[in-house]
């Protein structure tokens, strides 16, 4: 029997990828805002595109503060932006 691929959606474009093609964006139980590359890191998660103009279109919409149930900051989506842009996963 072949393995299934788990699928999870995009929180800024809304297309359903495999989970290894997303980045997921963690609040971690104390409350801080960051990219998981793993996918491992303990808390609440919202996956994105590898693109930043998902992570731009996710703050635009306040689907990511949805997702994660907090406000974020700009010093944080600026943060995220430069991680994602820097692609250190």
């Amino acid at each position: 029997m072949p393995k299934t691929v788990p699928i999870r959606q995009c929180i800024g474009c809304r297309t359903q990828k495999p989970k290894k093609e997303l980045i997921r964006v963690v609040r971690s139980p104390e409350g801080s805002v960051s990219l998981d590359f793993r996918g491992k890191a303990p808390g609440r998660g919202a996956y994105l595109c590898r693109d930043a103009a998902c992570l731009r279109k996710a703050v635009k919409t306040r689907s990511l503060e949805r997702s994660l149930s907090v406000p974020i900051p700009e010093d944080v989506i600026s943060r995220l932006l430069a991680e994602m842009e820097a692609g250190d996963g």
